[in-house]
C-alpha cells in the first residue's frame, strides 16, 4: 500500500469505515499517473452526502454548551469538516503527484490525523445523542477548495485559511467546554488545536518555498484569494489568537494584518464614503455653479473620513482617500471599535465587486459623481440604490424653516435676499443677532451682529460676499445657549421615518462642532431641570416620536437614508428656559449620528466624540479615533465612559 492507495481509501472509499481506516504512518509515496481530474464531490455513503443547502452550525454560547442537542449540531457540523478536510488532502494528493515528496508527506500526515478528528469529534457526538449523517452536511468547503489548480492554492485555502480560523475557534470553545464542565470534548478540541497549529505550519513553509521572493508573505497570501473568498475566512467566528498563529510560525506583518482586516464573508456589502463639503458642493449646482474645495476642506475629509467606519457593518466597505496605518487600526481594535473593509479610491478591484448598496455621507453631486461607476454593481433587489443628488434646498436649512411650516412651529431664523432689508433690520434691532449662509455645516458660513460693534467691516463682508455666493442670508436672535442636542432617524421611501436616538452636542460660540455624547438615558447627561422642562411643559415626546417622523416622510418623500435634527434650549432675557425644537435639518450623517452608533455598537452606558484642531490638547482619558499620523488639520478622539449599558 502507497500513499496514493490510502488517498483513494479516503477519497474514494464507500462507507464510513473506509474513509476512516487510518493508514500506517511510514507508507511509500509512489505518486500514479498524472493526477486525477476532481470529482463532483467525494464518493460517500448516502447518508453523509453532500449538499449545497446542509445545516451551517449556530455557534452555541457558554450557557448553552451544556445542552445536549446544541452540543451535538455544533459537533456535527465540525465532523463534516474534518471528514471534508481529509478527503481535500487525499484530492492534494491524488490530482498533483508531482508535487515535491516532502510536501506530499506533511499533507500525508495532516490527512491522517483530519481522519482522527473525524473519529474523536463522532464519539463526543454520539455521547451527545446525535449520529453522524442525521442531519444535512454542507459542501461549502469542497465547493471552495476542490477547484484548486495548485498545490500553492491548497495551501493558500485550506492551510492558511480554514484551518487558521480553527485555531481561533478551537482554542476559545476549549475553554468554553471546560468551563461547562464538558473535559472530554474540552480535550478534543486542544488535541485538534495542537494538530491545527502544524498544519498551518506546515501551510506558511511551503508558502515561502514557492512565493516570489520579492512578496511579503501576506502579499502572497491575500493576492492568492478569489473573491468570494477573503483573508476574513482566516479568522474564527472567536477571539483572534495571536499566540497560535506565532506557535505555527506567522509572521508579525502576517498577523498584525489580519487582526484587523475585514471583508464580507458572503453577503453583498454595503459601500459607505465620507464626504464632509456636501453643503457646498450642493449650494454651488443650486446657482449653476462648480464648487472646488481648497486644500483645507480637502484636508478635513481625509482626515475625518475614517469616522464613517460608525456607520458600516462590521462586513460593509468604507471607500477611503487615504488608508490609515495597521498600528493605528490595531489600537482601534483593542478599544473594541469594528473595523470594516478599507477599500482605497483607486483600487481597480472595487470595479468587480457586487454592492449590497452605497451610503454615503450625503447623496451631493460631488458624490453621485464620483460612486457613479459603481451603479451597476449594486444588486437590483436592494433599497440603497445608487442616487443623483438630492435637490439643492434638501442641503439647506430652509429645510428647517419648511419643516417647521409642516409642523406649524414658529421658525426663528427668517431669510433675507437684499442687503438693504439686511442693514434695515440691523439699525433697528434692539438684541444681538446670528446670521447664516443657508448652504453651511459645522459651524461654517455664521457670523454673529453684536449691537455693541454694529455694522462692523467683518459683519458687511459676510453679507456682501452670503449675498453674492448664496443668494441668501438667514437671521435669527442670539440666544444664551443652554444646550444643544440632536435628534437622529432613518429614512426610508414610502416609509414612516423611524427614531434611531438622541445626542447632546457641544459647539463654540460661532456654532462649531466640538463634541457630542449618546447615553441610551441621554438626559441623565442634562442638568435635572432641563429634562422637567422639556417633558412637563413641552409636548416633547409627542413632537419627536410621531410628529415629526411623520412630517419628515411627507416633506421628503424620495430620501433614503440617515436624517439629523438640532435643537436648542436657551435662557431668555428674564432668566428663563426656553426651546427652539428645530434649529437646522440635515439629511446626511451627522457627528451626532456617528456617536450614537458608536455608544450602541460598544454597548457602554456613555461615548463621547471630540473633534478638535490637531495641536489642541486630548481629552482626558480618550483615545484617537483618526490616524494621528496622518490627520493634518483635525484630529477625533472618542471616550469611553461607564460599563455596559
Amino acid at each position: 500500500m502507497t500513499i496514493s492507495d490510502a488517498a483513494e481509501q479516503v477519497l474514494f472509499g464507500h462507507t464510513l469505515e473506509e474513509k476512516l481506516i487510518i493508514s500506517p504512518i511510514d507508507l511509500e509515496d509512489r505518486p500514479k499517473g498524472t493526477g486525477i481530474k476532481t470529482p463532483q464531490a467525494p464518493q460517500r455513503p448516502k447518508e453523509l452526502a453532500l449538499s449545497e443547502n446542509g445545516v451551517r452550525a449556530q455557534f452555541p454560547g457558554v450557557n448553552t454548551l451544556d445542552q445536549k442537542q446544541s452540543r451535538g449540531e455544533l459537533l456535527h457540523f465540525l465532523a463534516n469538516h474534518e471528514l471534508l478536510a481529509s478527503e481535500l488532502m487525499a484530492l492534494v494528493l491524488l490530482k498533483f503527484p508531482n508535487a515535491p515528496a516532502e510536501y506530499r508527506r506533511g499533507v500525508y500526515e495532516a490527512m491522517r490525523e483530519e481522519q482522527m478528528h473525524t473519529l474523536m469529534y463522532m464519539r463526543r457526538m454520539e455521547d451527545a445523542g446525535l449520529e453522524f449523517g442525521q442531519l444535512p452536511l454542507n459542501s461549502y468547503f469542497w465547493r471552495l477548495v476542490s477547484p484548486m489548480q495548485s498545490p500553492m492554492e491548497f495551501v493558500t485555502k485550506l492551510n492558511l485559511t480554514f484551518e487558521q480560523a480553527n485555531l481561533d475557534f478551537s482554542h476559545h470553545y476549549a475553554k468554553l467546554f471546560r468551563q461547562v464542565g464538558d473535559n472530554s470534548t474540552a480535550s478534543v478540541l486542544e488535541k485538534i488545536y495542537q494538530d491545527e497549529i502544524g498544519h498551518v505550519g506546515h501551510g506558511i513553509h511551503w508558502l515561502r518555498e514557492w512565493k516570489n521572493p520579492s512578496q511579503s508573505d501576506w502579499q502572497t497570501y491575500s493576492s492568492g484569494l478569489e473573491r468570494p473568498f477573503s483573508a476574513s475566512r482566516a479568522k474564527g467566528l472567536a477571539p483572534f489568537n495571536r499566540e497560535g498563529r506565532v506557535a505555527a510560525g506567522l509572521d508579525e506583518d502576517f498577523i498584525s494584518k489580519l487582526a484587523v482586516f475585514s471583508a464580507s464573508r458572503g453577503r453583498s456589502p454595503v459601500l459607505h464614503w465620507f464626504n464632509s463639503n456636501a453643503e457646498s458642493h450642493a449650494g454651488a449646482a443650486a446657482l449653476g455653479k462648480t464648487y472646488l474645495p481648497n486644500s483645507a476642506e480637502k484636508a478635513v475629509e481625509q482626515d475625518l473620513e475614517l469616522l464613517m467606519m460608525a456607520a458600516c457593518k462590521q462586513d460593509d466597505i468604507l471607500l477611503l482617500r487615504r488608508k490609515p496605518s495597521i498600528a493605528h487600526l490595531s489600537s482601534l481594535q483593542r478599544h473594541g471599535i469594528h473595523i470594516p473593509e478599507l477599500v482605497a479610491t483607486d483600487d481597480s478591484t472595487l470595479a468587480e465587486r457586487k454592492l449590497g448598496g452605497i451610503i454615503p455621507w450625503a447623496w451631493s453631486p460631488d458624490t453621485s459623481e464620483a460612486l457613479l461607476p459603481l451603479k451597476q454593481q449594486v444588486v437590483s433587489t436592494v433599497p440603497l440604490q445608487w442616487q443623483e443628488p438630492h435637490p439643492p434646498e434638501t442641503f439647506s436649512k430652509h429645510l428647517g424653516g419648511n419643516l417647521c411650516k409642516s409642523l406649524q412651529i414658529e421658525n426663528s431664523a427668517k431669510p433675507y435676499h437684499d442687503q438693504d432689508s439686511i442693514e434695515k433690520l440691523l439699525s433697528e434691532t434692539k438684541q444681538d443677532l446670528r446670521m447664516k449662509l443657508p448652504y453651511a455645516c459645522s459651524g461654517r458660513g455664521q457670523q454673529r451682529y453684536l449691537i455693541s460693534k454694529g455694522l462692523t467691516p467683518s459683519v458687511r463682508s459676510f453679507i456682501q460676499r452670503g449675498l453674492q455666493n448664496q443668494g441668501c442670508i438667514l437671521i435669527e436672535p442670539e440666544r444664551e445657549r443652554v444646550c444643544d442636542f440632536s435628534i437622529h432617524y432613518d429614512l426610508q421611501k414610502g416609509q414612516k421615518a423611524k427614531l434611531r436616538g438622541f445626542c447632546i452636542m457641544d459647539n463654540t460660540p460661532a456654532g462649531q462642532f466640538v463634541s457630542a455624547h449618546a447615553s441610551p438615558k441621554w438626559t441623565a447627561m442634562l442638568p435635572p431641570e432641563i429634562p422637567a422642562f422639556l417633558f412637563q411643559e413641552h409636548d416633547f415626546k409627542a413632537l419627536y416620536y410621531n410628529k415629526i417622523p411623520k412630517a419628515l416622510s411627507e416633506l421628503l418623500p424620495d430620501y433614503n437614508g440617515p436624517l439629523g435634527i438640532d435643537a436648542m434650549i436657551y435662557r431668555n432675557e428674564q432668566g428663563q428656559l426656553g426651546f427652539t425644537p428645530i434649529v437646522e435639518v440635515n439629511a446626511r450623517y451627522t457627528m451626532g449620528r456617528l456617536t450614537l452608533n458608536l455608544q450602541r455598537q460598544l454597548n457602554l452606558k456613555q461615548v463621547s466624540l471630540t473633534i478638535l484642531p490637531k495641536e489642541k490638547t486630548p481629552p482626558k482619558g480618550s483615545f484617537p479615533l483618526n490616524d494621528p499620523q496622518e490627520s493634518t488639520i483635525l484630529q477625533a478622539y472618542l471616550q469611553l465612559n461607564g460599563g455596559e449599558s
